[in-house]
């Protein structure tokens, strides 16, 4: 055998044993160094938690379960729970991606620092973990992957590889301060998942086109290495949550209706995909069956899927995950907690708490969406806090993220009088 042919065996051998090994970094990341070290240590201790403390007491949640101060992380928005279960990587819509680390694994951080600082990121707001190991950062316009992160942490520059180049992911023009944070899965296809935002309140008829090619309005679905980009999902406003069903595999994620329609109209939603290059809808459709009055005249598109649950207008509905936890009373497993961050614009603020919905063992909703735990929107209408995610640790406790107290919480269940 030849030295080239053999160095075509070694290098396909080692990209079967890994789907990224044949990434390679961009000299740009490099480029993007920080000239010092750049770790911040967010204390855990003093005034702010203990004002935090304050307000958990008053969150109302069913008999048995009780929710706590897990750690302080300024602007906490969508989490990752690494494979190890020792460290959570937080996101941010500004330039920190955050490292919850509990060494003794007791319920309380030990540590939170930011993650990364010799990277420069520019709205890190969705990590998320393959099996493997690998984490992947969607940023406003770009994908990063780091495959040692959970053992990385202490490195100021950990291993790095660009899965979606700065400005690959949409066209600059494009980029936006609306609707900018994406979310990203890794699906049992074992490709990665990542959704996109429309930066409109109802999309311009012009740009109808462009967006459905790019997958803007939509979900996009890419191989781990960045390539065999195609569209998955389309009809869709800003979809900032979803997770993969646990038996049936099918995709499901939340969605943001139309603003200025009403209080009351559209309704928020929780959307089921069971195939490829569906529709949900927008902009033909604000919520629900809720037309826009922008398209309320035009011929919908063909076989349009309809949510299959739909929640209180205009409470923001971003994070969600089936709970697979062993902790919680079997009603719940296997159903949806799902984060509402609460009303921007309504004249009476709803929202500010995290959801439930059941969902049987066949993939079906089981009955109706309602609240799980509340008590961050008080009597005044004032908001104490603001869930934006949530997510699941080792031992089935679930941990809620807050981007308006810099926080994120954990819910324990223990029997009653046990």
């Amino acid at each position: 055998m030849n030295k080239i042919a053999s160095a075509f065996c070694m290098a396909a051998s080692i990209a079967a044993l890994h789907p990224l090994a044949l990434a390679q970094p961009n000299d740009t990341l490099k480029a993007l160094a920080k000239s010092q070290t750049g770790f911040k240590i967010i204390e855990q201790q003093g005034e702010q938690a203990r004002a935090i403390q304050g307000i958990l007491k008053n969150i109302s949640l069913p008999d048995g379960f009780a929710i706590t101060l897990y750690a302080l992380a300024p602007r906490a928005r969508h989490m990752a729970v690494g494979p190890r279960g020792m460290v959570t990587f937080v996101g941010t819509l500004k330039s920190e991606v955050w490292a919850i680390i509990d060494h003794d694994r007791n319920g309380i951080a030990d540590e939170v620092r930011n993650f990364a600082p010799f990277i420069e990121k520019s709205v890190p707001n969705g990590p998320c973990f393959a099996p493997d190991g690998v984490l992947y950062i969607a940023e406003q316009n770009r994908v990063l992957a780091y495959p040692r992160a959970e053992i990385q942490i202490q490195d100021a520059n950990p291993e790095t590889l660009e899965v979606i180049p700065a400005g690959a992911l949409i066209p600059e023009k494009f980029v936006s301060s609306n609707h900018t944070a994406r979310v990203c899965d890794v699906g049992p296809d074992n490709r990665l998942y990542i959704s996109l935002g429309q930066p409109y309140n109802v999309t311009q008829r012009e740009y109808l086109n462009t967006f459905g090619e790019i997958g803007i309005g939509g979900i996009i679905r890419i191989s781990r290495d960045g390539t065999d980009r195609e569209v998955y999902a389309l009809g869709i406003r800003n979809s900032v949550g979803q997770d993969f069903h646990p038996t049936t595999g099918d995709l499901w994620f939340t969605d943001n209706q139309v603003d200025g329609m009403g209080d009351d109209i559209p309704p928020g939603e929780i959307n089921q995909q069971t195939a490829m290059g569906q529709h949900f809808g927008f902009p033909w459709f604000g919520g629900g069956h809720v037309r826009t009055n922008e398209y309320k005249d035009e011929e919908v598109p063909g076989g349009v899927v309809f949510p299959v649950s739909e929640t209180v207008a205009h409470a923001a509905d971003l994070g969600m995950l089936f709970y697979q936890g062993d902790m919680f009373p079997d009603h719940y497993r296997g159903g949806i907690f799902s984060a509402q961050h609460g009303s921007w614009n309504r004249s009476v603020p709803i929202g500010a708490r995290i959801m439930f919905t059941p969902v049987d063992a066949q993939g079906r909703i089981a009955g109706d969406t309602e609240p799980f735990a509340e008590g961050w929107l008080d009597e005044n209408g004032k908001y104490l806090g603001r869930p934006v995610d949530v997510a699941q640790l080792k031992d089935g406790s679930l941990l809620v993220s807050d981007d308006l107290t810099g926080a994120v919480y954990r819910i324990t269940y223990a029997v009653p009088g046990s």
